[in-house]
């Protein structure tokens, strides 16, 4: 069960988009990013012919834009960011930081498989609007990545990149989960100040957490069916707006908080604490059902 403090906390975390982190993070060109807050992954509309649908991309940025979150992550699974030639990749970056809000932060996924190219991507990314790189593990030499050759890498584009890296390991779809010991080796670079992690561990996530509590480096738990249960294994100064040190637990929502949620009991125990987390199962959106419907209707709604 969830004390007071964290649902004090979730709700006006949920209410505001953002929370209050001391610490911030310097680029390669000294540009100052703190990336906390709460990020919802921006799909990718194709047409009926498999053309990227830009129209509608910019229509569901715009109405994105009426929530208060702190930014947005484009090409990430949800961006389906495989299926994206590079120009296309970086015109939907592009598209995307002309159409959202300017005071929102902008996550672009620009890993590839090899080190150069992720690095000209992160560059060029750069260039038309990004704020922060999100950088995937390669994959197709799955044997090859050691915890020494992800380092080796993600070191490489994080001291060529002009913008901050942020890490992103997705196991379910690279069948490679970003070793801790490399994630905690990284956490030192100047230039790499997160991790998004979507692989549902919630003990991993903690354990990143407690590593790396020393560092400017912040956890983006990447679904939001492990939300509460990551915001819980957060650093105890996260649940403080005023502390000193803030290493933040921050995470990335599918969509806006369902309105059954809004008023959910603020500590419920027993049989209610067991209702409401199926209640949140229930609601929570899931990947199965984005991709049909962005063929004929992509457009996002504001949560009923």
């Amino acid at each position: 069960m969830l004390g007071p403090r964290v649902w004090s906390s979730v709700r006006q975390g949920l209410s505001r988009g953002l929370f209050r982190t001391v610490g911030a993070w310097a680029s390669g060109e000294g540009k100052k990013v703190d990336i906390a807050g709460i990020y919802p992954p921006v799909t990718t509309p194709f047409t009926a012919t498999a053309e990227v649908d830009y129209e509608k991309l910019e229509e569901n940025l715009h109405k994105l834009g009426t929530f208060p979150f702190r930014g947005f992550v484009v090409q990430g699974s949800n961006g389906e960011f495989p299926f994206l030639t590079s120009s296309e990749r970086l015109e939907v970056v592009s598209r995307v930081r002309q159409a959202m809000p300017k005071d929102k932060l902008l996550l672009a996924g620009s890993g590839c498989e090899s080190t150069q190219a992720t690095v000209e991507m992160t560059v060029s990314m750069a260039q038309v609007g990004a704020d922060a790189a999100m950088v995937v593990t390669p994959c197709y030499y799955h044997g090859r990545m050691s915890s020494a050759a992800l380092i080796h890498h993600y070191t490489k584009v994080a001291d060529l990149s002009p913008i901050p890296v942020v890490l992103y390991s997705v196991p379910a779809n690279t069948g490679l989960d970003l070793p801790v010991d490399a994630v905690v080796t990284l956490s030192q670079h100047p230039n790499i100040v997160g991790i998004k992690d979507s692989g549902g561990d919630v003990t991993r996530i903690g354990l990143i957490v407690h590593k790396t509590r020393r560092q400017d480096f912040q956890v983006l738990a990447g679904s939001a069916g492990f939300l509460l249960a990551s915001y819980a294994v957060g650093d105890p100064a996260l649940w403080d707006p005023g502390a000193e040190e803030n290493h933040g637990l921050v995470w990335v929502l599918r969509r806006p908080l369902p309105r059954p949620l809004a008023g959910a009991e603020p500590q419920p125990g027993g049989g209610a604490a067991l209702g409401f987390h199926q209640q949140w199962l229930a609601l929570r959106a899931g990947r199965a059902p984005v991709q049909p419907v962005l063929i004929s209707a992509s457009c996002v709604k504001p949560a009923a």
